[in-house]
């Protein structure tokens, strides 16, 4: 099994920065891609950004120019850089991993409160 255990939600103004990361644990060559979820009140779950286990990225239109999503293979950990956040940013954020030896396993974390002041 894999864990996931994200951390750096907050409270941060429109404009303002914040920087989540999700640390894995566990069987941690079974982890291929990861990704960053999130689940805003009213709509529904999201992609928001994911890598590979290569290192290339990919974003949801809402976020390109303003997330960067990063990886760092030796500290099995991913990492998402949101800058000049907006008030539809805030959601609850989950890390996800893909399992890369049993088709359509997934792992996620406990996810992590993200709230954008106006």
């Amino acid at each position: 099994q894999v864990q996931l255990v994200e951390s750096g939600g907050g409270l941060v103004q429109a404009g303002g920065s914040l920087r989540l990361s999700c640390a894995a644990s566990g069987v941690i060559f079974r982890i291929n891609a990861m990704g960053w979820y999130r689940q805003a009140p009213g709509k529904q779950h999201e992609l928001v950004a994911a890598i590979t286990r290569g290192g290339s990225p990919n974003y949801a239109d809402s976020v390109k120019g303003r997330f960067t999503i990063s990886r760092d293979n030796a500290k099995n950990t991913v990492y998402l850089q949101m800058n000049s956040l907006k008030p539809e940013d805030t959601g609850v954020y989950y890390c996800n991993a893909d399992d890369r030896l049993t088709a359509r396993l997934e792992y996620w974390g406990q996810g992590t409160q993200v709230t954008v002041s106006s």
